[in-house]
């Protein structure tokens, strides 16, 4: 049977990609960004506030759906899937998008003044941290595609191994629920380790097989369920603690930090698997719509949303509250508008890794 809430908090997940990449503009710890307009604490502490855990419940949903998949597909059909629905978004995205995004990174950064046809050029020669922050080579939000692509390829060689060592066969044991609270352990070791990009392949494969060896189990999603409104108490207060210390206490709490920002991580993870098995296990009109434009909208989001903050710059930068809502207002539609376009038409759909619209009967 189907687990819809998984498909809803992944379009929900999705959803927030605009107002967050938006409040990088406004970020206050220094980091580069394509346009960048004044730092702020109170934007700056919704990023700090929802980064910890939600791009790592993609990977995590991500292992729960490979265990499905892999039940009534074969490894191969499944590498075969991945490249579909993966590698060829991300090889597509990055030639179509980010030469826009870097461009702009360029003339708002470095001060560009050249043609966008001769900075395609630039592109692909200049290489540097891969942001294309600086005008140089950069992936953009794509940096998800590769990463999950990789992290699926060596995931289903462990689980092969895993599977041949066993036989295939399961000790039919459910994972305590204290036990799976201490999950949350080894990611403050995991965040620096094969890190790119301050991205990390060892936190990101570790959530992704936690998903399918462990999460994927009824019996544990049943527990999720059970406790959701004590983990959910647990990573509100963790994450309301790491923005505390990040972003407006003043001072550098190093390893408390970190934890913190751990604690946010896997408590708000398991606290949202719960809720969402206990209230967004369904489909509807509302549900199938944005599943199904879910793939679109994370492929276009980003390009629409640093457009408009470029464009929209001079003509808003007297009011704060226009600077940061109106450009996510304008991309959210823009993005919208495309991901119709995109599932309308089959070779759009096949470039953005999306599943053709299902004509009604």
């Amino acid at each position: 049977m189907r687990k819809y809430f998984i498909d809803n908090l992944r379009w929900m997940d999705v959803l927030l990609l605009i107002p967050y990449h938006a409040a990088q503009a406004f970020n206050t710890w220094g980091e580069p960004y394509f346009v960048f307009f004044e730092p702020n604490k109170a934007i700056s502490s919704l990023i700090v506030f929802f980064s910890p855990f939600f791009m790592p419940l993609l990977f995590l949903l991500a292992g729960m759906s490979t265990r499905y998949a892999l039940g009534k597909r074969t490894y191969k059909q499944y590498i075969a899937e991945r490249v579909k629905r993966l590698l060829i978004p991300f090889v597509f995205g990055t030639l179509a998008f980010c030469p826009v995004l870097s461009y702009i990174g360029d003339i708002t950064n470095s001060g560009y003044e050249g043609s966008f046809a001769s900075h395609y050029k630039i592109f692909f020669t200049r290489w540097t941290d891969l942001s294309g922050f600086d005008g140089g080579f950069g992936v953009g939000q794509f940096w998800f595609l590769y990463f999950l692509f990789i992290i699926s390829l060596v995931s289903v060689g462990i689980i092969a191994a895993v599977n041949k060592i066993s036989g295939g066969r399961s000790t039919g044991k459910s994972v305590p629920f204290p036990v799976i609270c201490l999950f949350v352990i080894p990611l403050p070791f995991l965040y620096d380790l094969l890190s790119i990009g301050g991205k990390s392949f060892a936190e990101y494969t570790y959530v992704f097989l936690i998903g399918y060896f462990i999460m994927a189990d009824d019996r544990v999603i049943d527990k999720a369920a059970e406790y959701k409104f004590l983990t959910m108490a647990a990573g509100i207060a963790a994450s309301i603690l790491n923005v505390y210390m990040f972003i407006w206490s003043g001072r550098d709490f190093g390893v408390l930090n970190t934890a913190a920002k751990a604690f946010s991580e896997w408590f708000m993870i398991l606290a949202l698997i719960g809720a969402g098995k206990s209230f967004l296990d369904y489909s509807n009109k509302v549900s199938s719509y944005m599943s199904q434009r879910s793939f679109p909208y994370f492929s276009i989001h980003f390009l629409w949303t640093v457009l408009f903050q470029y464009l929209l710059a001079d003509a808003l930068r007297g009011s704060l509250i226009l600077l940061y809502f109106v450009p996510v207002i304008s991309a959210l539609a823009a993005t919208f508008i495309c991901a119709e376009i995109c599932i309308r038409v089959p070779f759009l759909c096949f470039l953005t890794g999306t599943k053709k619209r299902q004509k009604a009967s």
